[in-house]
């Protein structure tokens, strides 16, 4: 099968996983001394190979070693609030708006490839 559906269905499991921690970053926004976390998408498309295939011997391979897991997760910057939190809110919700559009293409994406292959197979 196309491994696009895989990146896909990893991007999609990723931003599910980065909407939880972003929530779980809002509901302790009063709670003192939490650091607000997030997921690297970076590190997750670099070990994805972000679509970049040898198909040649020639060819130099950059053989990312996937952890299985979407994403890491990291520990948010260094702004304070005085008890210790670092959470803005305005930031988490900015962030888990950006995290939706990204989910919303990557479902319209995987929904396209769907319908193409589903049009392919009806024209046999």
């Amino acid at each position: 099968m196309d491994s696009g559906f895989s990146i896909l269905e990893k991007l999609i499991q990723a931003t599910q996983v980065r909407h939880k921690v972003l929530s779980s970053n809002i509901a302790n926004v009063d709670t003192p001394k939490y650091r607000a976390k997030d997921v690297d998408f970076k590190s997750f498309l670099e070990s994805e190979n972000a679509g970049m295939k040898t198909t040649n011997p020639g060819h130099i391979s950059t053989s990312p070693v996937s952890t299985g897991q979407p994403a890491d997760l990291k520990a948010g910057g260094n702004l304070s609030w005085g008890d210790d939190n670092n959470v803005e809110l305005d930031m988490e919700v900015a962030k888990m708006t950006e995290n939706g559009l990204l989910y919303e293409a990557a479902a319209r994406l995987l929904s396209k490839k769907m319908l193409m292959i589903k049009s392919a197979a009806n024209r046999r």
